[in-house]
């Protein structure tokens, strides 16, 4: 991987052609992707229980950084990203200021999902003056109703999806409906349109100990969300079985002034089911 500057090559708005880079902090080599136009506030992804770089909708990602410096990275032991995973979502959080600071940015947009999400709220209850917009997509607050329940929901469906030799995700993140069905498929064939620099998988160690930190992270007391002032576009769908819908409501009434969207016929992957509506939308919060 590479970590020479590229500020003056041709902007890359594809994130199948997304620089591959990595940076040392704490101990930890982060590997991370960029594209977009430099400079300005960036857009940083947190990303989603088990996932690499190679698990962003390219929909989303593209939509965003065509006016947008983007930023993606590998959380701590996860694919191209060196140490141990943590088994507490406050952790995770500590290593994603790490790791920004690293790059040396002073404000940033969150974009984040599920997983993502549990982390970006705590990295902004602990750094609010580093946040200047959020993005929350699947997924729920600190203590929130049955998050723990994630960690059964998730092992049932991987064995659903062994059995059946399809990606968990079509299970996990989509109905199993004549409408979910062909998104899921769908999904899943966008995240292979990367073809260069593909990052490793996750362990099945690590992806225990992140299912551990999600419960943990269920069963502990609620933050205080309400101390949140950034402008906040939550959205999830209607079913969600993983972080369930409910607790996307109680995310917009715990920040004031947030705005919430709710895909109809659509579960965890709401956002990338409907990806045609949302990426215009979250685009637009992001650059206005």
């Amino acid at each position: 991987m590479s970590t020479n500057d590229t500020s003056n090559d041709s902007v890359v708005t594809s994130y199948a052609l997304a620089s591959a880079r990595t940076v040392n902090a704490g101990g930890v080599t982060y590997a991370y992707r960029e594209l977009g136009p430099k400079g300005g506030i960036p857009v940083v992804f947190f990303v989603h229980l088990g996932a690499t770089l190679d698990n962003w909708d390219p929909r989303i990602v593209d939509a965003i950084a065509q006016t947008r410096h983007v930023i993606t990275f590998d959380n701590r032991g996860v694919g191209a990203s060196t140490g141990i995973v943590p088994d507490s979502v406050e952790a995770m959080a500590d290593d994603a200021y790490t790791f920004i600071k690293a790059l040396g940015f002073d404000t940033i947009d969150i974009f984040s999902f599920s997983l993502g999400g549990f982390i970006a709220q705590d990295f902004v209850v602990k750094h609010p003056e580093l946040v200047r917009k959020l993005v929350l997509t699947g997924t729920g607050p600190r203590g929130g109703k049955d998050i723990d329940k994630v960690v059964a929901v998730t092992w049932y469906d991987v064995v659903r999806a062994t059995l059946t030799r399809r990606d968990p995700k079509e299970f996990l993140f989509f109905h199993r409906t004549a409408t979910g069905k062909p998104a899921a498929r769908a999904f899943v064939n966008r995240l292979k349109e990367r073809t260069i620099d593909r990052d490793q998988e996750i362990s099945i160690k690590g992806f225990r100990t992140q299912l551990k930190a999600i419960q943990k992270y269920g069963r502990s007391a609620p933050s205080d969300l309400s101390r949140l002032t950034q402008p906040t576009l939550i959205a999830n769908g209607d079913s969600d079985r993983m972080v369930p819908s409910v607790l996307s409501e109680d995310l917009h009434r715990r920040i004031e002034g947030s705005e919430l969207i709710i895909y109809p016929d659509s579960g965890h992957g709401g956002i990338f089911q409907f990806h045609e509506k949302f990426a215009p939308v979250v685009a637009e919060f992001l650059g206005a």
